[in-house]
């Protein structure tokens, strides 16, 4: 094993503080926003209260979500890596305590309605999925997992034809629908449906960043002209390929140049100022990495 492997193997110390602040904000999302009206979260942690609501009172969120997610976890240990277990079995372990904590010791009255939104559904389902999306997607960020779901996601989508959203997703689905069941009553399970989305987007937020990059990829017969002005307007380097026309065979070039979304239409106007038949095309990149200090 290589000495950068091993480097990248070693757990950190600020990867583990975050692990913690991610457990936390998850528990109080789940705890302050949906348990207390009785929506449900999505994955095992929706599954934990579900099986909390069911059960008799010593059989809490806080033990469920150990109970469920820990074996799910250590069944991936061969996939994920034993970092990536240890990493998310801390994770779920911090957000079950601190779920109990503020459920059964802190002197916070969860027990019919929401502290902090009352009995509004709504909100309790938008605050909540958002908060939790937030310690879900640092948990991710930092090297973990909140769900075991994912794991087995991760495992199973490929052998059963699906992708890992689908796969979540048609467990989510069903999930729910086992609650509306089980509870006899479909609002509750409908409003989780908004919590999922919420979160699902948060999580998004979380791990690709709130303000994505836009990365253009420019196909010219002006390469120079068009590559000095970006240079010059935005002050970036580029990347630059030489390419060949599909249809006519003629030379041209590829310029990849990567702004933010209020440089969009500002490239454009400039390039086909330059070149009024080149070819742009502008995707969405989550995250930019450069070395370049």
């Amino acid at each position: 094993m290589s000495d950068v492997t091993q480097k990248l193997k070693k757990p950190k110390l600020s990867n583990f503080l975050m692990l913690i602040v991610a457990g936390a904000v998850n528990a109080f999302g789940v705890t302050i926003f949906l348990a207390p009206v009785k929506l449900y979260d999505s994955g095992i942690s929706g599954t934990s209260m579900l099986l909390g609501q069911i059960t008799p009172p010593y059989l809490s969120l806080s033990l469920f979500l150990l109970i469920l997610n820990i074996p799910l976890f250590l069944f991936g240990l061969k996939k994920q890596g034993a970092l990536f277990a240890f990493s998310s079995i801390f994770t779920v372990s911090v957000y079950s305590g601190f779920a109990y904590l503020i459920t059964d010791v802190l002197p916070v009255d969860v027990s019919i309605a929401s502290p902090l939104a009352g009995t509004d559904l709504l909100l309790c389902a938008l605050f909540g999925g958002v908060i939790s999306g937030v310690g879900s997607g640092l948990a991710v960020r930092f090297g973990g997992a909140m769900d075991g779901i994912e794991v087995m996601a991760v495992i199973f989508a490929k052998r059963l034809g699906v992708t890992v959203g689908t796969f979540v997703m048609v467990y989510n689905v069903i999930l729910y629908i086992i609650c509306g069941i089980v509870i006899k009553s479909w609002i509750l399970p409908l409003y989780s449906i908004v919590t999922y989305g919420a979160a699902l987007k948060t999580i998004d937020f979380i791990i690709e960043g709130f303000d994505r990059s836009k990365a253009a990829t420019i196909v010219t017969v002006k390469p120079d002209e068009i590559g000095k002005a970006l240079s010059e307007e935005f002050g970036s380097g580029m990347t630059i390929l030489e390419a060949k026309g599909g249809y006519s065979g003629t030379p041209k070039t590829m310029i990849y140049f990567v702004v933010n979304r209020f440089q969009v239409v500002k490239l454009r106007n400039l390039v086909h100022e330059i070149d009024t038949s080149a070819y742009i095309t502008i995707t969405e990149v989550a995250d930019v990495f450069s070395m370049n200090q």
